[in-house]
This record gives C-alpha cells, sequence and structure tokens, in this order.
C-alpha cells in the first residue's frame, strides 16, 4: 500500500457570516431602533466531515458545484486555513507546491523578479536555491521581457503563468491546484499538462480542483465529489464525475 501523504478525518470549517456590518456609531444607533437594520452574524460551515486520504503518488481531483467546499480543502491542506473541527495532517517532509488563487503570494506593487523570490522564499527556499530555478521559472512562463514590471500591470493570464511556473519548479511533493486551465491560452494550457504528466510519472501527488470533465478524466484517476460541503463520493474517475453531473445547484 503506497504512503499516505495526506490525512483528513471528519474534518470541518466554519466561518461566521455577518449582514448589515455597521461601521459608524450612526448605523449602529439606526440598527438599535430598527431591529431590521441591525448587524447580525450567522455560521457558515464550508466543510463538514470530511474524511480524506491520499497516498504518494495519487492525482485526485475534487469536483463540485460552486461554494461546495473544494478551494476551502485546497487551503486547508496548504496550511492556509485551520480546521474549525476534526483532523488534518499532511507528512512533515513534503513540500508543496500551491497554485490556490489567482495572484495569492504575490504582492501587486513588486516585480515579477521580485515575487518569484519572495513566492519562493515562502516555500523555504533560500536566495542561493532561487538563483538556481530563477531562469527555469522565467523561461517556462515566457514573461523574460517583463520581469522587471509591477504584477499589478500583469495580466491574468499572465499571473497564472508565474505562479504555476515557480510552483512546477519548487519539485514539489504535492501539488495543489485551483482552477489551473480556467484563463491562460492554449499553448500554455497544454504545457500545463504535460508537467502535470511528468510530475506523476516521478510518483508526484496532485489534488486538482477543476470544473472541466475532460482535464478531470486526463489527469486524475480518482475524484472526490463534494456537496453543500460533504463528501458525497470518493472513486472511480467516471463514476465521480457521473455523480457531479446529477448535483443541483
Amino acid at each position: 500500500m503506497a504512503e499516505t501523504l495526506i490525512l483528513a478525518e471528519r474534518v470541518s470549517k466554519r466561518f461566521l457570516l455577518h449582514h448589515n456590518y455597521a461601521p459608524t456609531l450612526k448605523a449602529r444607533a439606526i440598527g438599535f431602533v430598527d431591529r431590521r437594520q441591525r448587524a447580525t452574524a450567522e455560521d457558515f460551515w464550508a466543510l463538514r466531515d470530511v474524511d480524506l486520504r491520499v497516498a504518494r503518488g495519487e492525482s485526485v481531483g475534487l469536483v463540485g458545484r460552486n461554494g461546495s467546499g473544494k478551494s476551502t480543502l485546497l487551503k486547508l491542506i496548504a496550511g492556509i486555513y485551520r480546521p474549525t473541527s476534526g483532523r488534518l495532517l499532511v507528512r512533515r517532509d513534503a513540500r508543496i507546491g500551491t497554485m490556490i488563487e489567482l495572484g495569492v503570494g504575490f504582492h501587486p506593487e513588486l516585480s515579477g523578479r521580485e515575487n518569484v523570490y519572495l513566492n519562493a522564499s515562502v516555500y523555504g527556499l533560500d536566495r542561493a536555491e532561487v538563483d538556481r530555478i530563477y531562469d527555469a521559472v522565467v523561461d517556462y512562463a515566457e514573461l523574460a521581457q517583463f520581469m522587471d514590471e509591477p504584477i499589478k500591470n500583469y495580466s491574468s493570464g499572465m499571473i497564472v503563468r508565474l505562479a504555476f511556473a515557480v510552483a512546477a519548479h519548487l519539485d514539489p511533493e504535492v501539488l495543489l491546484l485551483d482552477e489551473i486551465f480556467a484563463v491562460g491560452d492554449a499553448p500554455f494550457q497544454e504545457k500545463c499538462r504535460r508537467t502535470m504528466q511528468e510530475f506523476l510519472e516521478r510518483g508526484r501527488t496532485i489534488l486538482f480542483v477543476s470544473h472541466s470533465a475532460k482535464s478531470v478524466r486526463e489527469m486524475c484517476g480518482r475524484v472526490c465529489v463534494l456537496d453543500h460541503g460533504a463528501k458525497v463520493f470518493d472513486g472511480d474517475t467516471a463514476e465521480g464525475l457521473a455523480v457531479y453531473d446529477t448535483l443541483s445547484l
């Protein structure tokens, strides 16, 4: 049996949703008089009691309608969020490369060059290590002429190119990807697919969030379906996509 890299046991994540937020004293006073205008808060459970085990070398697709908890689960695995309850374990020595949200880990006022160093340092690389991969990152992203421009001037497609190029060259044990094929041109998407296939051939592990059934079929040997924060299926890719098709909005 392959070594377990990620283990989630009854993992739940709760957020607090605020309504009629009153930023001023006047607004709060109005709320005191008119109950309909009072600030209130409610619990929103993005995930409820989710179990998941991911072994070394697996490529797992996370699918579900918008708001089903897919991105929240990736962020928990990446350590961006902490579970409200349950247990989430990631093998201590497993380096994780992430592309979860467009621009996360990049500073808009810094140049592309500066952001490569900043982003890679977040994953524990020192300057000498980043120096060694820098040219390969730039070549992969095909952004050599833009590397001294601030990220705020990049298009969404350019940001995806740079973010994936950094993640791919960290030599991660686990790659977390959220809708990587939602932006960017077709040739770069194909380059990403080839890179992901090479990762799998080297025994790496991928968790892949996508609404594209075609991409999931191509990349994933297993599918987990989330619906309103609960896991409703975990198994064969074709069966999982069939379950996904039956879900209501």
